[in-house]
């Protein structure tokens, strides 16, 4: 940024870093929910947290003198966390959806750009004495960074946006294999993590155009107001907070995690008539599908299958995903007790509640969809005949 923030800004931003640290004290000292979860999420807004912080140091017309006396090392130091925070979302992402969510040593890759800039910082700057810092401060002009930091700016926001991306596939990834896991998706709302995750990555392909904007506007002369883009993101990212804080708890713990070992693969593969055969049998002589808490976890239990083998079986030999095979059952349950006289007087709420399923639109919408007409229909059809 060429000019200081206006002191509505600075608000904006100290109101942002006070969202922050204390929703993640808050996340840290309750119990509720995924604990893994809940801990990679304070660690996200503490990180996100730095930010603001960085650039009220930096810029900030009642703050960047001040550090300049109480100590340079202050600056750039909170600047590391932009490497840290577009990780920490990606990691709580998928700490919500997947219940065997693990860090394992693929994941330190994600770490290695904050470990090269931090080793980058530490011989560029914090290796200097405390004097030649002061004067560089001092003396400092946006327009006379060498062109190496400005890359690097570049390469650091892109990284970021690359990391949301991700986020994004990964929700992508689940909301297919969502019908592979559970019979009833009706309460498995993601717009909370959608609006979350997409404005976080607007906010970064922002951040890509400020610092594509200024590079411009240096190295090439053709002046672009890049300032104001990025004042819009401290305003994004205030109102995102807060929009975080007032959804993510309720929700996340009520988040359906998957397990990461079961995912479908295109390829045909052999399946044991056996366990077909069984898995029939259990379907119609116990009648699982009746329970509207079924999930492939609990039918894998129930039938001594692993759940990747009963979602192989499921899917190649049936030809259907988890929640059409068990309700395709709850149907044709549905259709008998439709059928039956003594059922004429009971409400369609109560053959939906019998049948297993459990919720309304998912029975009307999956109904009409497989006999072709909605249960009130089918009914009526029934008795005229």
């Amino acid at each position: 940024m060429s000019t200081v923030l206006f002191n509505t800004l600075d608000l904006a931003l100290l109101f942002t870093i006070y969202q922050c640290v204390l929703f993640a004290f808050f996340l840290l000292l309750i119990k509720k929910g995924k604990k893994q979860s809940n801990v990679l999420l304070a660690l996200f807004l503490l990180s996100y947290a730095a930010i603001p912080l960085d650039t009220l140091i930096n810029f900030g017309e009642a703050f960047r003198q001040f550090s300049i006396e109480f100590s340079p090392n202050v600056f750039y130091v909170f600047g590391l966390a932009y490497w840290l925070e577009a990780v920490l979302l990606l990691f709580y992402v998928r700490s919500l959806i997947y219940k065997d969510f693990s860090f394992k040593r693929i994941n330190l890759l994600y770490l290695l750009p904050f470990v090269l800039y931090l080793f980058y910082e530490t011989s560029n700057w914090y290796m200097i004495d405390s004097t030649t810092k002061i004067a560089i401060l001092n003396g400092y002009q946006i327009e006379a960074e060498p062109f190496h930091t400005r890359f690097i700016n570049l390469f650091r926001e892109c990284f970021r946006t690359f990391c949301g991306v991700l986020c994004l596939l990964e929700l992508r990834h689940y909301q297919r294999q969502i019908k592979n896991n559970f019979a009833d998706i009706e309460d498995v709302d993601l717009t909370w993590l959608k609006i979350l995750v997409i404005g976080f990555l607007i906010i970064k392909v922002q951040a890509v155009l400020v610092t594509i904007g200024y590079m411009t506007s240096i190295d090439l002369h053709f002046a672009i107001n890049y300032p104001v883009i990025g004042q819009l993101s401290n305003f994004m990212v205030m109102f995102l907070i807060s929009f975080l804080i007032f959804f993510s708890l309720g929700v996340s713990n009520l988040f359906h995690g998957i397990d990461s070992s079961i995912v479908t693969t295109p390829e045909k593969q052999s399946i044991d008539p056996a366990q077909v055969s069984a898995l029939t049998l259990y379907m119609e002589e116990h009648k699982p599908y009746l329970n509207h808490l079924l999930t492939l976890d609990n039918l894998a239990t129930q039938t001594f299958m692993p759940p990747r083998q009963l979602s192989q079986v499921i899917n190649r030999h049936f030809e259907k995903n988890f929640f059409e095979f068990i309700n395709s059952y709850r149907i044709e349950e549905s259709k008998i007790l439709l059928t039956k006289e003594e059922n004429s007087k009971i409400t369609m709420l109560e053959i939906m509640a019998q049948a297993g399923f459990n919720s309304k639109a998912t029975f009307n919408t999956f109904f009409k969809k497989v006999v072709g007409m909605t249960p009130t229909q089918y009914r009526r059809e029934q008795r005229e005949q």
